[in-house]
């Protein structure tokens, strides 16, 4: 039997699956069929080797590496099965790859014979602009293409179909004693996937539901809580046992983000705020560790600032355990959402402009100092979404005014992800979605987007990498326009934009010489001062154009002191060791 795994890419309020990111949709989907059917021949596509063969558009040139490429076309027409995963409920930015639509992939595979089964997070929301709910019209063509639409687990629908197909039922969720074994199994496809093996980043789930959300209701908008009635944790041991098929498949680089809140893991119900487990989370990464010793990135995602504020020795033994654990650059994005405390009330936030403060401050004590990457070991982001039900002209300049806080009291946040809300059927919102003020406040939301980037996040970005920092180990994925465009693999990596043409796909260490609203500029190190172009010498800290003219004019210099003497020994302490000759 031969079955094709399409990975149209997804992204969702607690799990990412866009390359460099290989989610566990693909990977549970793999582990479920070969476990159904150990003879089965598994193929693993992504939406661009699609329109590789389709459009003849190679897109990313990172993409080109992909595997599967040239042989699409045959794969797809010798197919018994073709399944695509898709979906995302979060809009982003993404460098390297686009995420596909129900509507393009229908256009690609509506001629294959194949029975085509649709599944992953795609009826909650459309790809074509990320964080737009799926359309009634693409429902329909989904319907009019694909022979079975999956609203539940994927997996299990999977297993079940290759086992029994008239029990298979597209409404039904596995719990943890299913999963085990897809995991384990599944994480043999990501022999497949572009990005292996030097630059995967593997998501790694630990747990389903909204601890929150079970004690007094889940936010407003939020999907999670639509989809899983109940929280679940995943064991330590099932955890610590896909980490380790999948370190000794070749993977380095592993985000622990599959989760609405880190620091809840294993936690004990308790209302709003549940209390944090620190042993539990303390034996989840000692054991990823101790199976995976020469780990090169262990990140996590998302978590509940409330908890952090309420249980603050518990949460600073988590940080301190994340820190010990994990790897430099760690970032834990905070779902604070608005500061003004009417909007926060009505649509019934995490956490208060309070709390997500002491969270804020209490991670910056622990984790502010920098890591040998070059990026402070564990800093919270803050997560703002504009056009809530209940926001005024007042509530914005509360929520710039809060961030301004933080600013001007010397915190640090890795991360301010500004997002307009969307309305999703089934979420409390959708009985509000006639409150909802993207429309009416378009320019506000507009105007005040603008002034966080220009007010908050340069200076912000200033002090996590202030000019002359280097950070190591950046991968370079795209050229365009005259600048390589780079970011070290982990949970909220830095855009780096270099100002030439260097090869793709390999590691560089970066000196960090200017700074954009929300990405950085650097050139790769050491810099050889007697080859460099004009264009990028004097980008390097304290040279200037001057100093790069008589640069020109003395090179070939013969070694560093010769170079020092004209560029002034001042320049000594930051450059040494950054120039070749």
């Amino acid at each position: 039997m031969r079955i094709v795994l399409i990975d149209g890419y997804t992204d969702e309020p607690a799990g990412l699956g866009v390359p460099p990111y290989l989610g566990i949709y693909p990977r549970y989907a793999y582990g479920a069929i070969k476990k159904a059917r150990k003879d089965a021949q598994v193929f693993y596509l992504t939406i661009d080797d699609l329109r590789a063969t389709f459009l003849g558009e190679r897109g990313i040139e990172t993409r080109n590496k992909t595997p599967n490429f040239p042989k699409t076309k045959e794969i797809l027409e010798k197919a018994d099965l073709v399944v695509y995963i898709g979906g995302l409920h979060t809009p982003g930015k993404y460098l390297s790859a686009v995420p596909g639509s129900v509507e393009e992939v229908a256009r690609f595979i509506r001629d294959v014979k194949a029975t085509k089964i649709l599944g992953g997070p795609a009826f909650m929301g459309s790809a074509s602009m990320g964080g737009v709910k799926i359309t009634s019209r693409e429902l329909q063509l989904a319907e009019g293409v694909f022979d079975h639409i999956v609203y539940g687990d994927l997996e299990a629908f999977l297993f079940d179909y290759l086992t029994n197909p008239k029990d298979a039922d597209p409404l039904r969720f596995r719990d943890y004693n299913e999963l085990r074994d897809y995991a384990i199994i599944g994480a043999e496809v990501v022999k497949q996937f572009p990005d292996y093996p030097d630059f995967v980043i593997v998501e790694i789930e630990t747990q389903r539901g909204c601890p929150k959300a079970m004690g007094i209701g889940g936010c407003s908008f939020c999907t999670e809580p639509v989809r899983y009635k109940t929280v679940e944790d995943r064991p330590i041991e099932d955890v610590v046992a896909e980490v380790e098929a999948l370190y000794n498949l070749g993977v380095r680089h592993f985000r622990v983000g599959r989760q609405s809140c880190i620091f809840s893991y294993m936690a004990r119900p308790n209302g709003r705020v549940p209390v944090p487990n620190p042993d539990a989370i303390e034996r989840l990464f000692a054991g990823i560790r101790a199976v995976a010793p020469d780990v090169k990135t262990l990140h996590v995602d998302n978590a509940n600032p409330a908890v952090i504020a309420n249980y603050p020795e518990e949460s600073v033994r988590i940080a301190k355990a994340l820190i010990k654990y994990g790897t430099p650059g760690n970032v834990v994005a905070f779902g604070l959402e608005s500061a003004d405390p009417r909007v926060a009330k009505l649509n019934n936030l995490n956490a208060t402009a309070e709390e997500t403060y002491e969270a804020v401050k209490i991670l910056n004590e622990v984790g502010a100092k920098r890591g040998y990457n070059g990026m402070p070991w564990l800093l919270p982001g803050i997560n703002i979404i504009f056009g809530l039900p209940g926001e005024t002209k007042k509530s914005y300049e509360i929520t710039f005014q809060f961030l301004k806080r933080l600013l001007d009291d010397g915190l640090m946040v890795r991360r301010i992800n500004i997002r307009q809300v969307v309305v999703f059927p089934g979420t409390p919102l959708w009985h509000m979605r006639n409150k909802v003020r993207t429309e009416k406040h378009k320019r506000l939301i507009q105007h005040y987007r603008h002034k966080i980037r220009h007010e908050i996040d340069l200076p912000m970005l200033k002090r996590i990498v202030p000019v002359g920092t280097v950070l190591r180990d950046v991968r370079a994925e795209v050229f365009d326009n005259g600048l390589t465009y780079g970011r070290q693999i982990g949970s909220y990596p830095l855009i780096v934009g270099i100002p030439k043409e260097v090869p793709l796909n390999r590691f560089y260490d970066v000196l960090i010489v200017d700074h954009g609203f929300r990405s950085i500029t650097g050139i790769p190190v050491p810099v050889n001062v007697n080859r460099e172009s004009p264009k990028v010498l004097q980008l390097i800290p304290g040279i200037g154009k001057k100093t790069a003219t008589r640069i020109l004019a003395k090179r070939p210099f013969r070694d560093e002191d010769e170079f020092f003497r004209i560029i002034g020994e001042d320049k000594r302490e930051i450059l040494e060791g950054k120039i070749s000759l």
